[in-house]
């Protein structure tokens, strides 16, 4: 009895702790979740505001209509973000082009030929990662200025196809799980190493250019400080600067720039959508291999 007495105490004790756990648990992922939304529902709030509304009411108060367009048509009218959307969706192209193919063929490289220096050459990519690029634009501005390249659009794209070591390394992660028997076995076919780079390797890659693609496309449409400082003529903001037009001295017009904020957003929102599968098999395939 006594024995039993323990027992049934002790499984009170631990369901108990476990109830509080749990509790703990779901009540720390609502929270954390909320602080997550609350911004976003806000920025849509106030979007469909009319500015006395907005100066008027508290961020979370709703509008009177949802039906209110004209905040998203001044947006997209005022910050010309049509063409905004034409620039940002250049430089993504030329800058993903460009980091792919590079990326690729450098940890095809680092990879499959010992040569002396191919793990200094890894470290110093290493040691690039860690250094923080604000640290840097003094001497990278004074090196676009001298080349003519600021407040151009093909500089910037230049600037932003420095090759990106995190791309590298998911690159040389995935390819070190890529039996070097098949580039022997094509080179006995005769193949030569830019057939071996473009019809085997490079196919192979696809997850891991999926995951690449997926992290710099994002870091390249959202950038803001360099598109900034380097394109300052209007015609050539792009979609993270066309919002800046509605910040001033006199006062910041923030039901436009949530209204542009939620413009800005959909093109990510339909993409994500529409190739949801091809994200999620890149980013676990690339989890994987890496």
């Amino acid at each position: 009895m006594k024995q039993a007495n323990k027992y049934k105490k002790k499984h009170k004790s631990m369901s108990v702790g476990a109830v509080v756990w749990t509790i703990v648990e779901y009540g720390s992922l609502i929270f954390f979740g909320l602080c997550a939304v609350i911004p976003l529902v806000s920025c849509v709030i106030t979007a469909f505001k009319t500015e006395a509304e907005y100066k008027s009411t508290n961020v979370m108060t709703p509008p009177k209509s949802f039906l209110f367009f004209d905040n998203f048509v001044k947006a997209f009218k005022q910050a010309d973000m049509g063409r905004a959307f034409f620039n940002s969706f250049i430089v993504m192209v030329f800058v993903l082009l460009v980091s792919v193919i590079v990326g690729t063929q450098l940890a095809f490289i680092l990879n499959r030929f010992a040569f002396p220096g191919n793990g200094l050459v890894r470290s110093l990519y290493l040691f690039a990662s860690l250094l923080p690029s604000v640290a840097m634009q003094v001497t990278v501005y004074n090196v676009m200025s001298s080349l003519h390249l600021v407040n151009t659009l093909h500089g910037y794209i230049i600037m932003m196809c420095g090759t990106d070591v995190i791309s590298i390394y998911i690159f040389i992660q995935f390819m070190e799980n890529i039996p070097v028997s098949l580039d022997e076995s094509a080179i006995i076919d005769g193949a030569s190493y830019w057939q071996i780079y473009w019809k085997i390797i490079l196919p192979l890659l696809k997850p891991a250019i999926m995951t690449a693609c997926i992290l710099k496309g994002v870091s390249v449409y959202n950038e803001y400080y360099c598109a900034n400082l380097y394109l300052m003529d209007k015609k050539l903001h792009t979609i993270a600067t066309s919002l800046y037009t509605f910040v001033g001295p006199m006062g910041s017009q923030y039901n436009l720039i949530c209204a542009g904020v939620i413009i800005s957003f959909l093109p990510a929102l339909i993409v994500f959508v529409l190739c949801q599968d091809q994200i999620y098999s890149g980013i676990t395939g690339g989890a994987v291999k890496g």
